[in-house]
């Protein structure tokens, strides 16, 4: 049976979403959604091009807002920017909640997303793991 983790921020562009791709790529047994606090509406084209290049883009990946989540059963929300964390909201039931913050590559070079990809996937997978379990 898979654990369902949301991976929470503020704009949904960047950070979220790359880990949610690599949750659902890399974490057997764990599926991962994600969802910005106030989503822009758009994924960053540098975070889905470093996707596409990892081979772990799917079209399902886009910008959303929190409300067409939040009615989900997760087993873990993860916060991974200090707004997102102060705001997480409170779910209709009890979820366990993690916070690992990363800097937003938004607006930076391409280089500052392969970066950002580098540690979730070495600092946040496990954690995850960890928090789950597994």
């Amino acid at each position: 049976m898979n654990q369902k983790v949301l991976i929470l921020c503020t704009g949904n562009s960047c950070r979220s979403i790359i880990a949610e791709a690599l949750i659902n790529a890399e974490l057997e047994g764990i599926h991962a959604d994600s969802s910005g606090v106030k989503a822009s509406g758009k994924v960053n084209p540098n975070a889905q091009k470093l996707l596409e290049s990892k081979g772990i883009w799917k079209e399902e990946y886009h910008s959303k807002t929190l409300d067409t989540v939040i009615d989900n059963d997760y087993d873990l929300v993860v916060t991974v920017c200090d707004h997102a964390k102060e705001s997480c909201p409170m779910f209709p039931k009890p979820v366990k909640t993690i916070h690992v913050g990363f800097e937003d590559p938004d607006g930076k070079g391409y280089e500052a997303f392969e970066e950002t990809y580098q540690e979730i996937k070495e600092i946040l997978l496990p954690k995850v793991k960890e928090a789950l379990n597994k």
